[in-house]
């Protein structure tokens, strides 16, 4: 299975609507932010608090983005 098709059926699962590709790219971009300018168990823990918060990608990878400096 891929990691779309497990996304997918995850998604399915409990009852959410998958990302989009455009999305998976940026929940990507915040994982490897959070991830490198911190340690690597941001990463998921930063994911999981843009769902619970509501905020959008773009707002999230902006606040990482500004937490990182820089070199993001």
């Amino acid at each position: 299975m891929t990691a779309e098709e497990w996304i997918g059926a995850f998604a399915k699962e409990i009852g959410a609507t998958a990302p989009s590709p455009d999305e998976m790219n940026a929940i990507l971009r915040l994982a490897g932010i959070a991830a490198h300018a911190s340690e690597r168990i941001a990463a998921p823990i930063a994911c999981y608090l843009v769902g619970a918060s509501g905020r959008s990608l773009a707002e999230a990878l902006e606040a990482a983005e500004g937490l990182a400096g820089p070199e993001s």
